[in-house]
């Protein structure tokens, strides 16, 4: 081994190379990229935040609202009657997107996003409670107000009706669920842009939403603090045998 000589020394006095300090900083940087890839591969492949823009899954879900989504769902892990989805708009659900100012701001938010820190996109999602599986005969109502999937009633404890209501949403219809396709609704079923909705309005794609178009499943409100829950996909409601 050759020996270090004075002149070496110096230089690594002058640099600071080898000192704790800087190889604190050096382990830090380490830390903070590591955490950075961990944060952007689970975004990509696992979990996802998103915010919640409006009531129309109230009381379930409230305004403003974040919420963590597993994106195991739909695929490898199969959507449920019940589950809480998210899904891209599958056309003419949401009004246009204007595009965000390029400013610093904006820049940061697109960074944050990209690793799942923030949660920029969140204006070109919806989130709806799944009620209908393909194939499934989606019918309102009964004459206790009670929507039937393929005749059986369904006990729903997680809608929000006005006083005065009785039926489990505004207006009646009769659907079966394409294949690939979802019949999805708000838990604010008279204040929901719905799958209900689209369909008696006669919105392209007749209200069903398409599975490829599906995110992932709400699994727990994660902010604001006070409002931490599980999302549950109710099981009781749509198990025939607990029915």
């Amino acid at each position: 081994m050759m020996p270090v000589d004075d002149t070496t020394r110096s230089a690594r006095r002058r640099t600071g190379v080898g000192s704790p300090v800087l190889k604190f900083v050096r382990d830090l940087v380490v830390i903070v990229v590591i955490a950075i890839l961990m944060s952007a591969l689970l975004k990509t492949f696992v979990v996802r935040s998103f915010y919640i823009p409006s009531a129309s899954m109230a009381n379930t879900l409230l305004i403003n609202d974040r919420i963590i989504v597993n994106e195991l769902v739909p695929s490898p892990i199969p959507i449920e009657h019940g589950d809480v989805v998210v899904f891209t708009d599958p056309g003419t659900w949401l009004p246009p997107q204007q595009p965000m100012p390029l400013n610093l701001l904006s820049a940061l938010d697109a960074a944050l996003t990209a690793v799942g820190l923030s949660t920029g996109d969140s204006n070109n999602h919806l989130v709806k409670r799944v009620i209908g599986l393909p194939g499934d005969a989606v019918v309102c109502c009964t004459a206790a107000g009670q929507l039937t999937i393929n005749d059986v009633p369904l006990d729903e404890p997680y809608i929000q009706v006005p006083d005065g209501q009785s039926q489990a949403t505004k207006s009646p219809f009769t659907v079966t669920v394409p294949d690939g396709k979802l019949w999805v609704m708000g838990d604010n079923r008279y204040n929901s842009a719905d799958s209900a909705f689209h369909y008696l309005n006669g919105s392209p794609g007749g209200g069903f939403v398409p599975i490829s178009s599906v995110v992932g499943r709400a699994v727990v409100v994660s902010w604001p603090a006070k409002h931490w829950k599980w999302l549950g996909n109710y099981p009781e409601t749509f198990t025939p045998s607990a029915r």
